[in-house]
Order: structure tokens, then C-alpha cells, then sequence
């Protein structure tokens, strides 16, 4: 059995392959009548296209993205949605599929070869298939579409961590998350990293990263007891990006060291201009049994060094006999910088897919 799909009632396919003709996804349940094009689409591809700095991949792909179907010109000329699937396709361009015939033979390790070649008796050894990191253009255009579901939601990420290094709390600006390369919102460890991942990029290595995303404006209510908890929901969701190993909502395992009263978010009355209460904290990362309170919704992802590297690492051929993999090609340094927009997507595919769910079944 296959799972190339996710969500309830918006649902969303992705298909192809990091080396095929193209890729794209199959957006199905968006709601009619919203305003939609390519150019909506298109600056969210832009922010995780490959080789737009040293720092990453230097495959060199335009992401353009095509609507394929699902959506019509009204009267006024507004191109929008008519509640049938969105298929979004985007093409491959600058694959090089010769840099992987060292290893059509060999399991990279820590990358998904040998699980592929157990599960499925055959592998895509161009670039991975299906387990490349490039099936993730197809869900940043998926999410550009959610996001216009829930236009009362703003949703940011950036990267607070690369190679153990973290940023200062106090040094967050927001403003700066657009001015590096790293999606960093602390200058100065924006600047450190460039030396950090350079050095790993030289060497033929690679290093992890922790990726934060907040959504703002999610309403209290979304999401549903024990078995579709919204932060199960976007745990599954996150868990489900390459190279992602860890999620936390909140404090996450922060809130195992602190005592009942440190973790509670204490309410006070808010007044009478206010929906709900006055939180004077959010260790639960906007989520309370399973459900959404009307804080910013928060979470951390930890995403693993890039596997494909040209260090030489031990592993085994198809035949079970000992070998050195070194993957030659074009790889992230640190997949986690491109992975921003990614997490992104899917905390907006999450979200839209509760608020239709909450409207369902709430009104």
C-alpha cells in the first residue's frame, strides 16, 4: 500500500521524482471561489528554490510552477478556485542523474536507499526518488494554496539552530529573517553560520539544523480530541519532511524539567475587547488537549545532516559485501535552511485542513 496523501478534508497527493520529467501535487477540498494564480503560488517556490547561495544545493532549478486544473475565470476576468482538485505541476530541469552511478549498487547510510530497496525490492537511485528532499517543492505549492484558506493566519519560521549553534532569544528580529541566506533572525549568528556551514561545505560534510515556525491569528477551537489533536496533527505533518528526526510543541521536552506551576499557562480576564482569555504564558505552543486555544501556535523541527556527502562513509552494496559510499553531486550542506519554507507549508496545510474541519462540525 502506498501513502502519498495527507489531510481530512483538504487533501493533498504529491507526486514524481527528484530526477523525473517533473513534480507537483493534487490539492483536493479547497473551497470555491478563492482568488487564485501562479504569481500566489510562485514566491513561496522562489524562497525554497535550490542554488540561490553557497550555502545550498547548487542544482539550478526555476521551480515555475503551472496550475493545471481547478480553477476558471470569473466574469470579472479573477481567475479562482471552483472546488475541484488543483493539480500545480513543476518541471525538472537540471537533473544529473550520472552523478549517481557510484551508487546504484551502494546504500547510502542515513539516506532511505536500503529501506527503499527492502521495502520495495528496487530503487530510484537518481538524487533518491521519491525520498529526495526535492518532493518538498510539490507541498510549498500545496501550501501556498492552503494559505489561502486561512487568510486570518500568519505563519513565519526561520532557523534558530545550525551545527549546535543557536541564536540569542534576545537578538530576534523578525525583519532580519528575510536578509540572510539562512533564514536566521539574529544577525550576528547569521553571521557566524556562514563560516559554520562553509567550513562543513568545504569539507565534503554536511550538518543538522532546528527550523521554528509560529502561526498567529488560529482561532480557539481548531483541532479534536485524543485521536486528531491538532499538535498530533502537525507532528505527523512535520515527521513527515525528509530529513526531519524530532518535533516539540511548546517547551516540548523543556517541559519535563519544570514543575506543574512553571509549565501553566495562567489566565486572567481579558475584558470586554477581548475573545477568551489573557494568557500570561504558552509553554503549550497554542495547544491545549488537542486544541487550539487562540495562542500562536508553536513548534520546533529538527532536521539531520544531509546524507549525500563526499566524505567517505563504510556501508554495503546490494550483495551484502563491505564498501565506501562518497556521493558526488550537487547536496545541501544543510538541508534544514531549505527546509524553512517547507515547515511552513505544512503548518498552513494543517491548518486549513482543521478550520474546514472545525466548520464542519461546529459551524
Amino acid at each position: 500500500m502506498s501513502f502519498n496523501t495527507f489531510g481530512r478534508l483538504l487533501r493533498f497527493t504529491t507526486w514524481g521524482e527528484s530526477h523525473g520529467p517533473a513534480l507537483g501535487a493534487v490539492v483536493d477540498g479547497c473551497p470555491p471561489g478563492l482568488a487564485i494564480d501562479e504569481s500566489l503560488i510562485q514566491p513561496f517556490l522562489d524562497k525554497r528554490r535550490p542554488g540561490q547561495s553557497k550555502f545550498t544545493t547548487q542544482r539550478q532549478e526555476p521551480d515555475q510552477v503551472r496550475i493545471l486544473s481547478g480553477t476558471f475565470a470569473d466574469e470579472s476576468g479573477v481567475c479562482r478556485t471552483t472546488g475541484t482538485p488543483i493539480s500545480l505541476m513543476i518541471e525538472n530541469t537540471d537533473q544529473r542523474s550520472k552523478d549517481y552511478g557510484e551508487i546504484a549498487q551502494a546504500y547510502r547510510p542515513g539516506h532511505a536507499d536500503y529501506a527503499y530497496d527492502a521495502k520495495y525490492g528496487l530503487r530510484d537511485y537518481r538524487g533518491g526518488g521519491r525520498s529526495s528532499a526535492r518532493e518538498t517543492a510539490a507541498r510549498v505549492a500545496a501550501g501556498a494554496v492552503a494559505r489561502l484558506v486561512i487568510p486570518e493566519v500568519t505563519i513565519t519560521a526561520w532557523v534558530s539552530e545550525i551545527g549546535g549553534d543557536a541564536i540569542d532569544p534576545d537578538n530576534f528580529d523578525a525583519a532580519e529573517i528575510g536578509n540572510n541566506p539562512f533564514f536566521c533572525p539574529d544577525a550576528q549568528a547569521a553571521a557566524r553560520w556562514e563560516k559554520i556551514v562553509d567550513e562543513a561545505r568545504l569539507a565534503g560534510s554536511s550538518i543538522g539544523a532546528v527550523v521554528e515556525c509560529e502561526a498567529s491569528g488560529v482561532p480557539a477551537g481548531w483541532g479534536a480530541p485524543l485521536y486528531a489533536k491538532l499538535d498530533s496533527e502537525l507532528a505527523a505533518a512535520m515527521m513527515s519532511i525528509n530529513a526531519v528526526k524530532g518535533v516539540e510543541i511548546g517547551d516540548g521536552f523543556h517541559a519535563a524539567r519544570l514543575t506543574g506551576e512553571q509549565n501553566a499557562d495562567a489566565m486572567r480576564p481579558a475584558g470586554d475587547d477581548h475573545d477568551g482569555p489573557l494568557f500570561l504564558a504558552n509553554h503549550a505552543g497554542g495547544i491545549a488537549g488537542g486544541i487550539s486555544t487562540g495562542q500562536p501556535v508553536r513548534l520546533r523541527v529538527a532536521f539531520k545532516p544531509t546524507s549525500s556527502i563526499l566524505t567517505p562513509v563504510e556501508s554495503i552494496n546490494r550483495s551484502g559485501e563491505a564498501t565506501q559510499v562518497r556521493t558526488k553531486g550537487r547536496h545541501d550542506p544543510c538541508v534544514g535552511i531549505r527546509g524553512v519554507p517547507v515547515v511552513e507549508a505544512m503548518m498552513a496545510l494543517v491548518l486549513a485542513d482543521q478550520k474546514l474541519l472545525q466548520r464542519g462540525q461546529c459551524g
